[in-house]
């Protein structure tokens, strides 16, 4: 796998680290068995691409990026489905993030 495949790989894992947060709040507890499987299932799928991109990756930067891109996208969507908070200072921390993974993945 070349940098730029890994790259792909480990955003879609990152993809599927946000459902698995996500999927975390539907499974209520875990007491919810089909929400707990889609969990189980995504988060092995996310782990599985986060292994295969640090093949090729540097593991520290390629963790940063996928737990980035994961809290990232579990807050947004925190925001459309659970109607969570949108203040001005909790934007302004998803901004600071997505710099971060932005400046990582230019420096990796």
């Amino acid at each position: 796998m070349n940098q730029q495949t890994a790259w792909l790989v480990l955003v879609g894992a990152a993809v599927f680290e946000t459902a698995w947060a996500i999927g975390l709040e539907y499974a209520d507890g875990f007491t919810n068995l089909r929400a707990t499987a889609f969990v189980v299932v995504a988060l092995a799928i996310s782990m599985a691409g986060l292994a295969k991109a640090v093949q090729v990756l540097p593991v520290g930067t390629a963790y940063a990026v996928w737990t980035g891109i994961g809290a990232v996208g579990t807050v947004i969507l925190g925001i459309i489905l659970f109607d969570e908070s949108t203040s001005v200072i909790r934007l302004v921390c998803i901004v600071a993030i997505v710099g971060g993974v932005l400046g990582l993945r230019m420096t990796a």
